[in-house]
């Protein structure tokens, strides 16, 4: 786990609040989180066009609490994305994949917020099985000429409200760099 040699560095910029850089792929995770890099996207050509992080919080037993990831994909310079259209079918996929495991699953509408500092959208959804909450899912997605956002983060019916205000810390703790 090469992360762990920075984790003296790592949890020292989280206590002073330093940004979280997101451009450079770097997010300031908590010291008590297991973070992964997960393998870059690769474009057409097999040049890298995107990267991924996914953090763990478990309880005490090892079993997943929350499950926050942050994904980061180029874009055509030119290329209009409507956040909310993006959304909304990042939210119908999730309410099709739950309601085939039997589940069933209730969504916010899509409603403007921040993902660090850019403007972005977000709908919550909660999943439920046989009326007993299983799991809270946040879905934000922000953009900026050139490059796409995506922030998700899904806990379980007690790790999600104990860990919501962490993950928000978390989000709205990134910076990304504007173009000028």
């Amino acid at each position: 786990m090469p992360y762990l040699r920075h984790a003296p560095c790592l949890l020292l910029c989280w206590l002073i609040g330093l940004p979280a850089w997101a451009d450079d792929s770097v997010i300031v995770w908590p010291a008590d989180w297991d973070v992964q890099i997960l393998p870059d996207a690769s474009d057409a050509q097999g040049q890298p066009s995107g990267s991924r992080q996914r953090a763990t919080k478990t309880d005490a037993n090892g079993d997943p609490l929350m499950i926050v990831e942050m994904t980061r994909g180029a874009l055509a310079q030119d290329h209009a994305v409507n956040l909310e259209a993006v959304l909304l079918e990042m939210r119908k996929a999730i309410q099709i994949n739950f309601s085939r495991s039997g589940y069933q699953s209730v969504c916010t509408k899509v409603k403007p917020t921040t993902l660090g500092n850019l403007p972005a959208a977000q709908t919550t959804c909660k999943v439920t099985r046989n009326g007993t909450l299983a799991i809270t899912q946040t879905l934000v997605a922000a953009v900026q000429p050139g490059m796409a956002y995506g922030f998700s983060y899904a806990g379980s019916a007690v790790g999600y409200p104990q860990l919501e205000a962490e993950v928000v810390g978390i989000r709205q703790g990134l910076r990304f760099a504007k173009d000028e």
